[in-house]
């Protein structure tokens, strides 16, 4: 796709506020909603579960009209809350078809299916060697988990070791390399319960960006009524945002430990996380039931296990820490990234408060009016 350059110089006035939208440099690579159809973007996995969940993922012929359906402006993707599942519960888990080497990918989820027992949901980015090429864990939890866990898995040799004060989350482990025998990666965990599961649903979801260059990976989170004016307008500029979320740089090279990322969407059972967790936590003992055996008979718990995209874009960087390439998509056949799981360290303390540390400083107002449009919906001055 050719990249379009995006530059606003426009002022804005409504509502009580105004804003004048910087000069962005950045170029859209690819808006997944632009032409065709969602999930055309997209491979879809029907083989067994790399992390050895409770799930029967399906082929697109199977799961659409059924697990899957999209419009102009949005992609939904269930899992099965209809049957009993003695052979693992239908859902869905797909790659998109791009790989990228830097570059701002930005997300605008409605709905997430998180904070549900038994469930394991992602939005991630993988190479097609793991863990040599990498894997960046944006959006992450299970079971009744109430923040968002941020994690980066490599080959050996790359360490975070990022002052507190460059982002709003928790730093929980430090070691970003993963092998089958110990995965846990470096891993920044959200403070605040708006990020993921039941809250973030509530208030309508909001949008994550993940800027990616050759000296940090930062996460970005706004909650969809304070998301930036710059987004909404098609010109992002992430200098403007202030803090990040999460934060990674240190002792690692991310233009090697990270290499032609694709980015995934998967909802899994149980497994070499969920499962885990399961034991001696707050859904074995309230269901009395192992993991396996509450998602196979407990079909009603599944409703609300679903993602609701609004919007995906990647952006490159025009000029800057990334070059000219970065975020420029090259196509793979593979689709597949084989994930293996980031398992919690016992040691990692997932932390929840009631409200939402927004960025310490920005260029822009944000409003405060609570908007239930896509994130890429286009500004009017009135």
């Amino acid at each position: 796709m050719t990249p379009q350059r995006h530059e606003s110089t426009q002022i804005c006035r409504g509502k009580g506020f105004a804003f004048a939208s910087a000069i962005a440099d950045f170029s859209l690579t690819e808006d997944y909603f632009a032409e065709g159809d969602f999930f055309d973007r997209f491979t879809f996995w029907d083989s067994r579960d790399p992390t050895h969940g409770f799930v029967q993922y399906q082929a697109r012929e199977n799961a659409q009209g059924w697990l899957i359906d999209s419009t102009a402006t949005k992609a939904r993707m269930r899992v099965d809350s209809d049957s009993f599942a003695s052979q693992g519960r239908a859902s869905v888990r797909i790659t998109s078809r791009s790989s990228y080497q830097f570059g701002l990918f930005i997300v605008d989820i409605e709905h997430m299916p998180g904070g549900i027992c038994g469930t394991w949901p992602a939005f991630w980015m993988v190479g097609p060697d793991w863990p040599t090429h990498g894997e960046i864990d944006i959006v992450e939890g299970v079971n009744t988990q109430e923040t968002n866990a941020m994690t980066l898995h490599t080959g050996p040799g790359c360490s975070t070791d990022t002052g507190q004060s460059a982002y709003n989350g928790s730093l929980a482990l430090t070691d970003c390399s993963s092998w089958p025998e110990s995965n846990e990666g470096c891993q920044i965990a959200a403070r605040d319960t708006m990020t993921y599961g039941g809250r973030f649903n509530d208030i309508g979801g909001g949008i994550y960006a993940t800027w990616w260059t050759s000296t940090a990976i930062s996460v970005y989170f706004f909650p969809r009524h304070v998301i930036p004016p710059d987004v909404r307008e098609g010109s992002p500029d992430p200098q403007l945002w202030g803090s990040p979320l999460a934060q990674f740089r240190g002792d690692c090279d991310m233009s090697t430990s990270f290499r032609d990322l694709q980015m995934v969407f998967d909802t899994t059972f149980c497994g070499d996380w969920a499962g885990a967790d399961w034991v001696g936590g707050q859904c074995a003992s309230r269901t009395g039931q192992t993991c396996e055996e509450y998602v196979e008979q407990n079909p009603n718990a599944f409703t609300e296990a679903y993602w609701s995209i609004r919007g995906l874009k990647v952006y490159h960087e025009v000029a800057g820490v990334a070059n000219s390439s970065a975020g420029t998509p090259s196509q793979s056949n593979a689709g597949t990234g084989t994930r293996v799981s980031a398992r919690r360290s016992t040691g990692a303390e997932i932390t929840n408060s009631s409200s939402i540390s927004l960025p310490s400083s920005t260029s822009a107002p944000y409003s405060s009016t609570v908007n239930s449009s896509s994130a890429f919906s286009s500004s009017s001055c009135h």
